[in-house]
This record gives C-alpha cells, sequence and structure tokens, in this order.
C-alpha cells in the first residue's frame, strides 16, 4: 500500500511524536504492513520537482493512492482561496492538492486535532480561516464536505490529539493495511475507537484522590488535579494513561491538567486552562455521563471520607503520609 503524507497549517508536532515510535519503530512497522511511504516533507529525500512529479502522479490517479494522511489545518483564506497557504515551488494552494488527493485516496487520515477539527491553528479569531477536513470545529463538513468518503466508503479517519501517541497513528494505519478497520470501529466524531473509547481518566495515577476529593490546589502538588486546576481527564476520550507515551508518562503523570486536546475546539476552552470553572463551588465540566445531582451528592460523602492521609498528601508536592501497613492476623 502506497502512503502519501502531507503537512498544512500546523507546527508539525504529530510527525516529531511518531517518529517516537517504538517496539517496533515507525519504518520497521510499516514494512511488516506492506506500507510504503510514498513521500513525506520531513522523512523522504525527494524534494522540489521529484516530489511534485511523485504528486501529480498520485493526483492524477497513475500512482495508486491508498492511504492519504494530512497532518495541520486546512487554511481556507483568504475568501475562500486558500492562498494563505501555497504549496511550495507551486501557485496551487493547498486546499486544491488535498482536495485533489482525497478524491484518489483509499483511506483519508487526518493526523492530529489540527487536521481533523481546525485546532490551536482554528483558536481566536481564525484569520486563517482553518478547518479540519471534514469537521470545522464541532461541526461536520470542513473542507472536503459532510458527504465526502474514501474509495473504500469510509469518512475521514480523524486520529486526534495535540499531538497523537505515535501508536494512535501507527496502529490506525497498520489496521488499514490490514482490512481491519470500518464504519464501526469509529465513533462519532470518526476518531479510531481503539483509543477514543477509553478515557484519560483510566489508569490515571491521581485516581485514589479523584474518589475522595482529595484536591491539589496549586501546581506541582500530588492531588487530584479536576477540582481546582482545570483537568478534564474524566472528560477526555483518548487512552494516555494506558497507553503510556515514551513508555513511561502522560500529562497527569507529569503534573499538568489533561485539557482534552483530542476534541474539537479544544483551543477554545471558554476560560484558562489550568482553572476549574465552577457554579456555586461545583466544578462546570463533570465527569462523563455523570449527573450533577449525583456528583454533588457523591463529592459531599466522599469528602466527608477522605482519609487523613490523602488529604495531607493532596496538598504536598511528595508522600507525606504513607499508607498504613496491615499486619496479618495472628494464627
Amino acid at each position: 500500500m502506497n502512503l502519501l503524507w502531507l503537512q498544512s497549517g500546523g507546527c508539525g508536532g504529530c510527525t516529531m511524536s511518531l517518529l517516537c515510535a517504538e517496539s517496533p519503530d515507525l519504518p520497521a512497522t510499516l514494512e511488516g504492513v506492506g506500507i510504503r511511504l510514498l513521500w513525506h516533507p520531513s522523512l523522504s529525500e525527494e524534494t522540489g520537482a521529484e516530489a511534485l512529479s511523485l504528486l501529480e502522479q498520485a493526483a492524477a490517479g497513475a500512482a495508486g493512492l491508498d492511504l492519504f494522511c494530512v497532518e495541520g489545518a486546512m487554511l481556507r483564506g483568504p475568501n475562500g482561496s486558500g492562498r494563505f497557504h501555497l504549496m511550495a515551488g507551486t501557485d496551487t494552494p493547498m486546499t486544491h492538492w488535498v482536495q485533489r488527493l482525497a478524491a484518489r485516496a483509499r483511506y483519508t487520515v487526518a493526523v492530529g486535532t489540527c487536521a481533523a477539527f481546525g485546532g490551536i491553528t482554528a483558536g481566536g479569531p481564525n484569520p486563517t480561516d482553518a478547518c479540519g477536513l471534514q469537521f470545522d470545529g464541532s461541526h461536520a463538513g470542513g473542507l472536503l464536505g459532510v458527504d465526502y468518503r474514501s474509495a473504500e466508503g469510509l469518512p475521514v479517519i480523524n486520529v486526534a490529539g495535540c499531538p497523537t501517541h505515535p501508536n494512535w497513528v501507527t496502529e490506525t494505519l497498520m489496521s488499514l493495511a490490514l482490512g481491519e478497520l470500518g464504519q464501526a470501529d469509529l465513533d462519532e466524531l470518526n476518531r479510531p475507537r481503539m483509543f477514543a473509547d477509553h478515557l484519560v481518566h483510566h489508569g490515571c495515577p491521581r485516581n485514589e484522590f479523584y474518589e475522595f476529593k482529595a484536591s491539589a490546589e496549586h501546581a506541582s502538588e500530588l492531588g487530584c488535579m479536576m477540582e481546582h486546576l482545570g483537568c478534564l481527564g474524566t472528560q477526555a476520550h483518548a487512552d494516555c494513561n494506558t497507553r503510556l507515551w515514551n513508555g513511561d508518562g502522560s500529562c497527569t503523570r507529569g503534573g499538568y491538567a489533561c485539557i482534552n486536546c483530542t476534541a474539537p475546539e479544544f483551543e477554545e476552552p471558554g476560560h484558562v486552562f489550568q482553572q476549574t470553572p465552577k457554579i456555586a463551588g461545583i466544578p462546570i465540566g463533570l465527569p462523563t455521563d455523570m449527573p450533577r445531582a449525583w456528583f454533588v451528592a457523591l463529592a459531599s460523602l466522599s469528602k466527608a471520607a477522605t482519609p487523613e492521609r490523602l488529604r495531607r498528601n493532596a496538598a504536598a508536592d511528595h508522600i507525606q503520609v504513607p499508607p498504613t501497613v496491615h499486619k496479618p492476623k495472628p494464627r
């Protein structure tokens, strides 16, 4: 299978993350499932006329295009012309190249939240009129339109994240190459369910603090960051704490609140990222599927039952009180 990768409006961070793929590494992964890297702007040797010739052949149907990956947002401005971003060496907007290539591709994959939904590039007043391939924020549409389907009958597959976990990308490409990813394997935002059916909350090392609502109030403290520090791990669809980054870490494990970067419009939360907005002392953003009345009742009970160990450790930057050692009953 031929894989073609383009980079549009964004930072290239998803490619940087992808290069951290391990066990196996990226080249071994692609080779193992029969994927040939036709061209990637950062990884391929072909440049200039050679690269443009490859793209033209793929767009014209002369070269088979099985996997078409796009990283970065689609810059539609000014006034719908797309001329804020011209393909280097051409007078053609990147949006036009993407439309031509997507029309030929067996599968089209948006790599990263910018390509999926617009992401950081679409934040603020969005002067470049940035959007995703098939979503404009949380609204279906984007550059390719609601009705777009690739040659295999699938919509754009949104491997969202800012950046994406390398294994989200490699496993999606592997699944497509093996014919094992269909519409039923995508959630309502067309994200692969292999990671989107999980929450960042799953496997978070701060879960014991969350259970008793023993909360951190300042950066570097050990407690749960949901109540005061803006953590959205109970709402964010990703498996970051069970599929660790670089084999060892995640945002919450590093002491940073989850900002729900796999979701559309995460870049515009309406409040400071590291603060939790509240009404009458109750966080506005509650855990997924949790009715507000239940949360209030359970939080009150949990706080009343908080062990002193968790209460003290939550407000410290290291463990102050270790768990009690339970001695076996005498025989």
